[in-house]
């Protein structure tokens, strides 16, 4: 029997770990905190609990009046413009906490359930691959005990962790990671959010809609650098009207506690202040320590692994999965590549990954999802392709649920019509976005779209009233 020792239990690791066992392998998962990773334990699953809270409090504060809700509240007159509704983060953190746990038990019942065995501990590669064509791994439990394992085949899915600022480390209750804030019990006054990134934009409008007076330092001209930048500008607008301070072209030097509060000094001299700071840089991948390079895998400048499309590294029998290969931070992603190195290794079909056909959602409100090409792809230059902007404000649908803000984008090409890609700025976008997802991986033309039907009213319509425009336009360019 093929034998493959999995290194890590994320999304990358157990999925592969259910493709290896169900396809006749024997599979051992080696992970030292629990099935799911951090993408379970202390990132996605966690954040979007706390998100989808905050998302409740937002629907309700900014569109409740305006639907002729009518709340029964005894505040006094002079104090009404106070907030009505409030949130225990303690209840809150612990329901996240409690969430994350469960979803990590249920994969482990899973993955055991399909034959594969989890051991606890550290694995790390024993060196190049034997004469018989072998690995070992070395497994450390919590005790210290080593137990070596021979595989056949090796997949390495070990995720990353928070990057961290020497002059900004975080001491777990006011300078705090991201895996640290579900500890809170109660809800920061004052928070200073570093990076402007994904994490730190989720985390930025999460705070702010449960009531926290949040300022969002972004090292960039505007926030979500990486992301369509008319989805990015919604984003930010939304956020100052809000009240949110945002300050862009700022790069935080430090961070300091001072007594019950926190300093944080850029690197222009100025010096902003709040109870709390969360630094969201990015992170870094789990390489460290793992005798990977000794063993013949090669690693990026960074730290990652370089990786092919079928997740096989430089070395010979082992393969990469997920955040430790760079190559998209999505559990969705990782999970592909995990199975793609099982489809390979045992001989299955299997098609090499395809960046262009990943769909991904930034979980702020509005949410931003994106499939396909992009505007910049299409202002480099790198594809020829039609674009139609249609703003939500004219989706009947949207009036009528009080949203103001987003849009629905779609690119094609110029002569066959077939939709190369798509961004959807809308309260639930990462439901919307599925739809041009198929037609990106299929090579659906605009006129498909447009000729399928579509519930009237709802948000998924603009789809297609997008698609209706790309059919009728005769040039280029953008709505």
């Amino acid at each position: 029997m093929t034998r493959i020792v999995i290194i890590g239990g994320g999304p990358g690791g157990y999925e592969a770990a259910l493709v290896g066992a169900q396809l006749g392998a024997e599979v051992t998962v080696v992970d030292c905190d629990g099935l799911g990773g951090a993408s379970v334990l202390t990132d996605c699953v966690p954040s979007k609990t706390l998100i989808a809270t905050a998302e409740v409090m937002t629907t309700f504060d900014s569109s409740y009046e305006e639907l002729g809700i009518v709340v029964a509240d005894d505040t006094p007159h002079i104090e009404q413009a106070a907030r009505v509704v409030g949130v225990d983060l303690g209840k809150v953190n612990r329901r996240v906490k409690r969430l994350a746990l469960a979803q990590s038990h249920d994969i482990t019942a899973s993955v055991t359930r399909a034959g594969a065995r989890v051991m606890r501990g550290r694995g790390k590669l024993g060196g190049p691959q034997g004469i018989d064509g072998t690995r070992d791994v070395i497994v450390t439990a919590a005790d210290g005990t080593e137990t070596i394992l021979t595989a056949d085949a090796v997949l390495i899915a070990t995720g990353g962790t928070p990057r961290e600022i020497p002059d900004a480390m975080p001491d777990g209750e006011r300078i705090l990671n991201w895996t640290q804030v579900y500890d809170l019990e109660e809800l920061p006054e004052e928070l200073i959010v570093v990076g402007s990134g994904v994490t730190g934009a989720e985390f930025a409008g999460a705070y702010q809609a449960l009531g926290s007076r949040v300022t969002l330092v972004s090292s960039r001209d505007r926030v979500l650098p990486g992301e369509d930048p008319d989805a990015a500008a919604v984003l930010e607008d939304v956020f100052r009207r809000r009240g949110m301070n945002v300050i862009g072209r700022s790069r935080a030097e430090s961070a300091k506690r001072v007594g019950d509060r926190v300093e944080v000094t850029l690197s222009d001299g100025r010096v902003i202040t709040g109870t709390h700071c969360l630094m969201a840089v990015g992170a870094i991948p789990n390489t460290k320590d793992m005798n990977l390079e000794e063993s013949g895998v090669r690693l990026k400048e960074s730290g990652h692994i370089w990786t092919d499309k079928v997740s096989r590294t430089s070395s010979p029998g082992v393969y990469a999965a997920g955040d430790v290969t760079g190559v998209f931070a999505l559990a969705s992603v990782a999970a592909m590549q995990g199975r793609i190195a099982m489809y390979h290794f045992l001989g299955d079909a299997v098609a090499p990954l395809n960046l262009k056909t990943v769909s991904s959602n930034v979980f702020t409100d509005p949410e931003i999802a994106t499939v396909g090409y992009t505007q910049a792809d299409v202002d480099a230059g790198k594809i020829d392709a039609r674009v139609v902007k249609l703003p939500l404000l004219r989706n009947p649908r949207a009036k009528m649920q009080g949203i103001r803000d987003g849009f629905v984008k779609l690119f094609c090409r110029p002569g066959t019509g077939i939709v190369v890609g798509g961004v959807v700025v809308s309260p639930r976008a990462s439901e919307l976005i599925h739809p041009i997802s198929i037609a990106v991986d299929n090579n659906l033309t605009v006129e498909q779209i447009a000729n399928a039907f579509t519930v009237y009213p709802s948000l998924s319509g603009s789809i297609a009233e997008v698609a209706r425009q790309l059919h009728t336009r005769k040039a280029g360019g953008e709505a």
